[in-house]
């Protein structure tokens, strides 16, 4: 099992559950230094390495009125006060190839979107960066599917990459999570991440925007860290309810800590056993 480090949080191999966090997009800037102060003080409490994630652009949001984000140069920027008001990895999606290069000035972890998993130019170019690559697992494809994707990063000499699944399209405006392939994307050697809020959207299940289940958030993440997954992916916000997006899979703040104290305690037991 492959093993890096990104600042004080190292991902694989028998290393404890790591927490990827923060709000789906930027708001402002206020907000997000406020959530991401708030997620550090949550996970050094619990003894959780954690990285904090917000999108400076949601570039397949449903509409084309809905919310996407302050954009590349504004998002990078607060994305960067972020990391030098708290110490904490960023990660954040790249969409784009002319992108890339400016992305990866601010970013510890550059994320391929899941419905740019194919998108070879774009793979090639954020795995030339040197950064840590984070691959969404597209909604199309299958679990074996992603050593296609692993293969275009491996090509520029880089092997810092996390896979990430966040379910598979089930009929019309569905997701569903199959726990076998958490399994069978960790035997590539690589760490898995299970990203549990996106796993519950229903894609564009509200005519405009997407809708979500946050109800079943904590069980879908408990089943996943019991097959021996190396990180959760959180989408969080005080307040989900006003969230410009993805609000309906979103986890409210003050729920964060109990749920990831579970979360942790069958971590170990799991570790414990081999």
């Amino acid at each position: 099992m492959k093993t890096f480090t990104v600042g004080s949080v190292t991902f694989g191999g028998s290393n404890p559950l790591v927490l990827i966090a923060g709000p789906c997009v930027i708001e402002n800037e206020a907000h997000t230094l406020k959530i991401a102060a708030e997620l550090k003080a949550l996970a050094t409490r619990v003894g959780v390495g954690l990285v904090f994630k917000a999108s400076y652009d949601k570039a397949n949001r449903t509409s084309v009125t809905s919310y996407r984000g302050p954009g590349l140069v504004e998002g990078l920027r607060i994305l960067a006060a972020v990391k030098q008001a708290t110490g904490l990895p960023i990660l954040s999606d790249v969409h784009d190839i002319s992108q890339v290069d400016k992305a990866a000035e601010v970013l510890d972890i550059m994320q391929i979107p899941a419905f740019l998993s194919r998108q070879t130019d774009l793979l090639v170019a954020v795995g030339k960066t040197g950064r840590v690559v984070n691959i969404k697992k597209g909604q199309f494809q299958a679990p074996w599917d992603i050593e296609n994707a692993i293969g275009k990063v491996l090509s520029t000499g880089n092997e810092r990459i996390l896979l990430t699944e966040r379910g598979a399209s089930f009929g019309y405006n569905n997701l569903v999570s199959d726990m076998r392939s958490l399994v069978i994307m960790r035997r590539t050697g690589y760490p898995v991440v299970f990203d549990a809020t996106h796993s519950v959207q229903l894609p564009g299940g509200a005519g405009t925007t997407s809708a979500g289940q946050r109800e079943f958030v904590a069980p879908l993440s408990r089943a996943a860290v019991a097959t021996g997954v190396d990180a959760l992916f959180w989408e969080v916000h005080e307040n989900p309810a006003q969230a410009l997006c993805d609000g309906p899979n979103s986890l409210p703040l003050n729920e964060v800590e109990a749920m990831l104290r579970q979360m942790l305690t069958l971590d170990g037991i799991v570790r414990s056993h081999g």
